[in-house]
């Protein structure tokens, strides 16, 4: 004599079934075709990101197949009685459910951006800013002050350790003092900073204008040691915009050896003017017809990698518990079956 066993409905069986209108509609929702167009839809909105890269409009192609697949999902727990029999099941799906809403989310909300701050000066502004188009956050509270770094370097200008210290004040106007570096951020707010292979060295000018008071500003190098035969950059001085450049004898970081990032012992700026060629050592000054240039010294700049999820510490968690459920489920299913026969 044989019996007949029920066999779990699928989701994609509803539809053949003589089903009421909304549970047509269910197993629609729930059908294999909408998760394999959603995923294709997800695929062209991922290589259109990439092709977009740092725009603002470009995460909201993302929208579309991740609300299909979250839908898609959400109807296939609703309409698979696999699901309500079997609670890791239920879970594992409803984890991944959440991850795909927090994913989606997490775009709209996302912020990614660079700044650079001189040693000893306080970081007032991001640039190159890329943010989702929900991205609300507290930019204009981010304030820091960088007090120094250092920075290991192994043979062949291999950068190793980096160490920043910064200090920085909370919302109840507490000081706090930290060392941060390429993978120990800095938070604030919610904001990650990271310290950067972007770093160089930095200009102290003091302007002494013939009328008015005297005005301390600093003019930023490109990065160091990468463009180590070049260090000029344009510098706007009221209506003049001049080339200034760094000059360094010698050799500064040894490339065959294990060595650090450090100032130079020598050196000197050249402040190319419309008439003349200013050369500079710390201490000494300009006359230009509006007033006096002095040269103070020579400081360290740090850049700084920026970034804002707030969705990350979630999604590990719905990460971990699609895990956890999905170890639960095959463990309760190897378990009814001895492992060797007796």
């Amino acid at each position: 004599m044989s019996t007949e066993r029920e066999a779990p409905l699928a989701a994609g069986d509803l539809a053949a079934e003589n089903l009421p209108p909304k549970s047509r509609l269910l197993a629609l929702l729930a059908s294999l075709r909408l998760t394999l167009f959603s995923l294709l839809l997800l695929l062209a909105a991922v290589v259109y990101i990439y092709d977009h890269e740092g725009e603002a409009d470009a995460t909201l192609p993302l929208v579309l197949p991740l609300s299909l697949l979250s839908i898609n999902l959400l109807a296939a727990v609703l309409s698979n009685r696999t699901f309500r029999r079997q609670l890791p099941l239920l879970v594992f799906h409803l984890a991944l459910l959440a991850i795909i809403v927090l994913v989606a989310i997490g775009r709209l909300t996302y912020l990614r951006a660079t700044t650079e701050v001189v040693t000893g000066g306080e970081h007032l502004s991001l640039e190159r800013v890329e943010a989702g188009p929900w991205h609300s956050g507290a930019r204009d509270a981010l304030h820091f002050e960088s007090l120094g770094f250092t920075i290991q370097y192994k043979p062949g200008l291999q950068r190793d350790a980096t160490v920043n210290q910064v200090r920085w004040r909370d919302e109840a106007g507490i000081p706090h003092t930290e060392e941060i570096g390429d993978q120990v951020p800095l938070v604030i707010r919610g904001y990650r900073f990271y310290t950067s292979s972007n770093k160089g060295f930095a200009a102290l000018f003091r302007w002494e204008p013939q009328q008015g008071e005297s005005q301390l500003g600093s003019v930023i190098f490109p990065s160091y040691p990468v463009n180590k035969d070049d260090q000029s950059t344009t510098w706007r001085l009221g209506t003049e915009e001049l080339r200034v450049r760094l000059n360094i004898p010698g050799q500064l970081i040894d490339p065959a050896a294990a060595s650090g990032f450090r100032l130079p012992d020598r050196h000197d700026v050249s402040i190319e003017f419309p008439w003349r060629v200013a050369i500079l050592k710390p201490g000494e000054s300009v006359l230009v017809p509006a007033g006096r240039l002095v040269y103070v010294g020579l400081t360290t700049w740090m850049g700084y990698n920026v970034f804002y999820d707030w969705t990350m510490p979630w999604l590990l968690a719905a990460c971990a518990l699609a895990v956890l459920a999905l170890a639960w489920h095959f463990w309760r299913k190897f378990a009814l079956k001895p492992w060797q026969a007796g």
